[in-house]
């Protein structure tokens, strides 16, 4: 298999250790600096060159895509995914965790913990959004900082008000979180590749500092995760579309907190720390998915009329809970069940005999009518 790692970093740690991994395990491998490509778009034709050449011929790609140049490099990730070259993380998915605030809307959904935040735009709404969120010590963020940058403590109002009045002048967009005191200065890497937390490490700040990133020199040692916080980090991963991605996870005393989910994380520090060989897990992972490109399987099974594919989740009170699929007559109604998920693990394909129970979420494929009668009513908040 060719297989092209996409940064303009070929001596970087990681870009190394992946290119090495892919080379032992038998596949030829080529670093491409995504900045010297030409995107070409015309109707049914998209074309790619490489230094004004024809693209380098590869069959999957492992993006390693700095913030600094997200724009440009995206859409050279795209466009290899129009010519139908498989990616180890989606363009979608690695823009989507860019984002911060974005990332939090998205987990905000499902049952996952994440710190409170908050995002305002006027600076009269400042003061009031600290207080909703407990007041100080606070956490503010710039949405689109890396490695601690950006990212800072403050402890009382006075200097919350100016910093965020400051960073508001300077147009920069910033998201206020409240402080998880319990674990200043630590916080969790968990290495997620596919179904499963391949590696984690507990990573320390150093001194006073309370950011705890391995760059602003944190102390690091391997941690074997409890199944609650393995659990989390496949599933915040998964929820925002990565396959490959380093999570970031807060010890509060409610449990854990997705505090970050990175789409290109860093190999040194959870090698250095775990022993594990993390670039071989992920050439492995690559190796048995490259054979299986994304379905949006919306989309496809969507395009007859009057069927649907939709996924919610059975309340207490639901006509389904504590019933078979089988007593269900779902397959009588012109309903298939594709998958359950049932507290984080997703079971494919449940038959006849399977239980539905109450917080399992169904995504089902069926007839129209019949399914809005199974969906659970939708509460419209009514703002006074």
């Amino acid at each position: 298999m060719r297989i092209g790692i996409i940064s303009r970093g070929p001596k970087l740690y990681s870009t190394k250790r992946l290119k090495e991994a892919a080379i032992k395990g038998g596949h030829k491998c080529r670093i491409i600096n995504p900045l010297l490509f030409g995107i070409y778009v015309e109707e049914q034709h998209p074309e790619l060159t490489y230094k004004s050449l024809e693209i380098p011929k590869v069959n999957a790609l492992i993006p390693r895509i700095a913030a600094s140049d997200s724009t440009f490099s995206l859409a050279v990730l795209r466009q290899f995914e129009q010519l139908g070259v498989f990616s180890i993380n989606h363009s979608n998915a690695i823009s989507l965790s860019r984002d911060k605030l974005r990332t939090l809307q998205v987990l905000s959904r499902r049952n996952i913990g994440i710190p409170p935040s908050a995002f305002v735009y006027q600076k009269s709404d400042i003061m009031p959004a600290i207080n909703q969120l407990g007041g100080v010590p606070i956490i503010i963020k710039l949405l689109h900082g890396s490695q601690g940058i950006g990212v800072m403590l403050v402890e009382n109002e006075k200097s919350a008000e100016a910093i965020l009045e400051t960073l508001y002048v300077a147009q920069k967009e910033v998201l206020i979180q409240k402080f998880v005191a319990e674990s200043k200065g630590t916080d969790i890497r968990a290495f997620v590749v596919g179904d499963r937390v391949v590696a984690a490490m507990r990573r320390r700040a150093d001194g006073t500092e309370f950011r705890s990133n391995v760059h602003r020199g944190a102390t690091t040692e391997k941690v074997i995760l409890e199944p609650e916080y393995e659990s989390v980090a496949v599933r915040a991963a998964h929820i925002l579309g990565l396959r490959v991605a380093g999570v970031d996870i807060l010890e509060s005393n409610e449990g854990p907190k997705i505090m970050e989910v990175n789409s290109s994380p860093g190999l040194e520090g959870i090698e250095a720390a775990t022993g594990v060989d993390v670039a071989g897990e992920i050439i492995q992972y690559l190796e048995e998915q490259v054979e299986f490109p994304d379905v949006d399987i919306r989309e496809k099974l969507s395009v007859s009329k009057g069927f649907k594919v939709v996924e919610f989740t059975i309340s207490k009170n639901s006509e389904l809970a504590k019933q078979t699929l089988e007593t269900a007559s779902l397959k009588e109604k012109g309903i298939q069940v594709l998958t359950v998920v049932r507290n984080g693990l997703t079971i494919p394909n449940p038959t006849d005999l399977f239980e539905i129970l109450a917080g399992d979420t169904l995504l089902c494929f069926g007839k129209a009518l019949a399914l809005k009668a199974l969906m659970p009513k939708k509460r419209t908040k009514i703002e006074r």
